[in-house]
């Protein structure tokens, strides 16, 4: 029969890099201090378990803001034993159309992402260790990186410490440009507490650190500065961004297991970086069992972040600027995302190697709102007709809408 799982949502957010601010510094404080807490009764844990063996077939896709991205993802995982499991996914992207960042100043273009990754789990006595390889390769960028996360139970499993570590290395290369070159590296640190309150409510709480150096933006990105001399009154230069970056993340999960085979959760995110960028993440969720077989969840999400200290949308020359930007990921915008899952459940016979198999459906519509960030492309498309131009600046805010869909099978055995 199927069950609705309780599990705490561990936070991962990626490329973003902060000096925490008053509300981080504190929860990452007192988080520590649980953590050290915890550590002194670590005699009186219990084992914890290796990951389920399964396989999985997914179709992914996403489709907004003048790209369409999609792709399949293989994922298999098997135990060694009692004290080993061991897995391997495959996932690609192939990405066709081009942003409105792109669209600004360059043509729409195709290309190919392919993602590998390999892990290891070993269960010693009452610990979990993971270990995690992957690369991704295009035709202008290559990266790889290394991943290691450590898990303990204590207190009759109903305290979780997880410790976790990352560290990865990109080249960024440029298409028709084959002498550039520029290298990126990242290492990322994470630190997590989950707590069973009640035997119908668990607690999470996550801190994260990630520090940047190299080549950190998009060689293809470019600002607008006034130009009267220009046709349409400004020009375009490369973005320039500084080649450090520190980001500090902290939030807090909560799920609660009602009484009739369902779940409610919420979680909330505090973000901020030494680039001036701040951000808030807001999500609540519903997860229904129907009958033996199916299992549906509802959820919503909100998202808001300032922009960073180097954005702006126009520039002027009036002033000298070490560093620029206009990607629309660096300004201050919002987003609300609305999403639900369908999972059909069936068991098969108990002499079976194979024990039970879900199909899985994930649909999430999301709108973009920018406080800061104009469409520059709306002018383009008059044709002509003079009387509609909107002044230089005063282009209308950008928004748009996305929809983002994943259709999987999994069998465990």
């Amino acid at each position: 029969m199927p069950k609705v799982e309780q599990e705490a949502v561990v936070v991962v957010i990626k490329q973003k890099t902060i000096t925490p601010s008053g509300t981080v510094r504190k929860l990452i404080i007192r988080l520590i201090i649980a953590c050290i807490i915890v550590g002194l009764f670590v005699w009186q844990a219990f084992a914890a378990v290796l990951p389920q063996d399964r396989s999985d077939a997914m179709y992914h896709s996403y489709q907004g803001g003048g790209m369409s991205i999609d792709g399949p993802s293989i994922l298999l995982r098997k135990k060694i034993g009692n004290h080993v499991s061991v897995s391997a996914n495959y996932y690609v992207d192939t990405i066709s159309g081009a942003s409105i960042d792109v669209l600004a100043t360059a043509s729409p273009y195709a290309e190919e992402r392919t993602e590998n990754s390999v892990g290891v789990d070993f269960l010693h006595n009452k610990t979990l260790m993971s270990l995690n390889y992957t690369t991704s390769s295009e035709n202008d960028f290559e990266a790889q990186s290394i991943h290691f996360g450590v898990s303990q139970d204590f207190f009759g499993d109903l305290t979780t410490l997880s410790l976790g570590y990352s560290k990865g290395n990109d080249e960024v290369g440029k298409t028709g440009d084959e002498s550039f070159l520029e290298l990126a590296e990242r290492q990322n640190y994470q630190l997590g507490v989950t707590q069973v309150i009640t035997k119908n409510m668990i607690l999470g709480l996550s801190v994260e650190n990630i520090s940047d150096q190299g080549y950190l933006n998009n060689p293809y990105r470019s600002v607008r500065f006034i130009d009267a001399s220009s046709a349409r009154g400004y020009r375009f230069e490369t973005e320039v961004y500084p080649n450090t970056r520190r980001s500090n993340a902290a939030s807090i999960t909560a799920n609660y297991y009602l009484p009739y085979r369902a779940s409610v959760y919420g979680e909330a995110k505090v973000f901020s970086d030494s680039w001036g960028i701040q951000a808030n993440t807001y999500k609540l969720g519903y997860i229904h069992t129907f009958g033996d077989d199916w299992i549906v969840e509802m959820r919503a999400r909100h998202y808001q972040q300032d922009k960073a200290d180097f954005y702006q949308d126009l520039y002027t020359r009036s002033a000298e600027f070490n560093f620029r930007a206009r990607d629309k990921e660096m300004s201050t915008f919002n987003n609300l995302s609305l999403g639900l899952s369908l999972t059909y459940e069936f068991q098969f016979s108990a002499a079976n190697f194979f024990k039970k198999s879900t199909i899985n459906l994930d649909f999430d519509h999301v709108n973009y709102n920018y406080d800061d960030f104009r469409n520059v492309l709306v002018n383009s498309t008059l044709e002509g007709d003079t009387s509609g131009i909107a002044p230089v600046g005063e282009e209308p805010l950008y928004q748009f809408s996305a929809n983002i869909t994943r259709f999987y099978v999994s069998i465990f055995y």
